[in-house]
């Protein structure tokens, strides 16, 4: 419907905000409560500080490319927006809730859109005990670090990790190590949605570990508990015949 209302955010860099201003000339620009579609203008960071941002809006979000990789922005072409974005395809996205406590006993609470990750925080590896479901899955893990990615994250720092990536349809969550030192040969599990796990720090006061949901870091973490929140969703636009699932399977055969 080309009359859908359209609220336009860039970034604040200097490409983005001229094509959103472009696009505000072109098509108007409602606010966040009034509009029927948020325009995500930028890289792919800006997207998930959008989608963050406006989780629980219930507007769905399109973004448009000013960024380096885009993989869930859509081209910059500025003409037949409205039209594109009546034809999108949709792709549905859960958080992951995130729960951590560091060493002077505060918890943190944070939503990851692509990934909870423990890292060390000095030259000292990592070593970290992971429990699923309260039963404890792998005693000592010495590393750079570990994550848990969802579908919509498997292809960004997991799939660096050497990660495999997830359909976004896959009921499924990516447990990945970062550079594993001991149990060196372990490349990680598949997990079920509904999983709930448990990251220890081991010896925090000598290997000091942070805690990140995406971007947002708790430093000198000593325990992690995430989990997939069903509670929310987030619908991301792409445009016809670029959607999500299509874009994961390109990836998969590089091209």
């Amino acid at each position: 419907m080309p009359d859908q209302r359209l609220c336009i955010l860039s970034s604040a860099k200097s490409q983005a905000a001229e094509t959103a201003a472009i696009l505000r000339a072109r098509f108007g620009d409602h606010g966040p409560a009034q509009c029927d579609v948020i325009v995500a203008v930028g890289g792919d960071g800006f997207m998930l500080e959008t989608l963050r941002a406006y989780m629980k809006a219930g507007k769905p979000v399109y973004g448009v490319n000013c960024g380096t990789v885009g993989f869930l922005m859509n081209s910059p072409d500025l003409d037949n927006l409205p039209q594109r974005i009546a034809e999108a395809e949709t792709a549905a996205i859960h958080p992951l809730s995130m729960k951590a406590t560091d060493e002077a006993g505060e918890h943190h609470y944070a939503l990851a859109i692509n990934e909870i990750s423990l890292f060390r925080q000095t030259r000292q590896s990592a070593r970290v005990r992971i429990s699923v479901n309260g039963k404890v899955r792998m005693d000592s893990l010495t590393c750079d670090g570990v994550l848990l990615a969802t579908p919509a994250g498997s292809t960004a720092y997991n799939l660096s990790a050497h990660g495999p990536i997830l359909p976004i349809s896959a009921d499924l969550l990516a447990l990945t190590p970062i550079s594993a030192f001991r149990p060196r040969r372990w490349k990680g599990a598949l997990l079920p949605h509904d999983a709930v796990v448990r990251f220890e720090a081991l010896e925090p006061d000598i290997r000091p570990v942070s805690a990140v949901a995406d971007n947002q870091e708790v430093r000198n973490a000593v325990s992690v508990e995430a989990r997939e929140n069903r509670d929310i969703s987030m619908t991301v636009l792409f445009d016809r015949g670029q959607s999500l699932d299509e874009r994961i399977l390109r990836e998969q055969f590089d091209y």
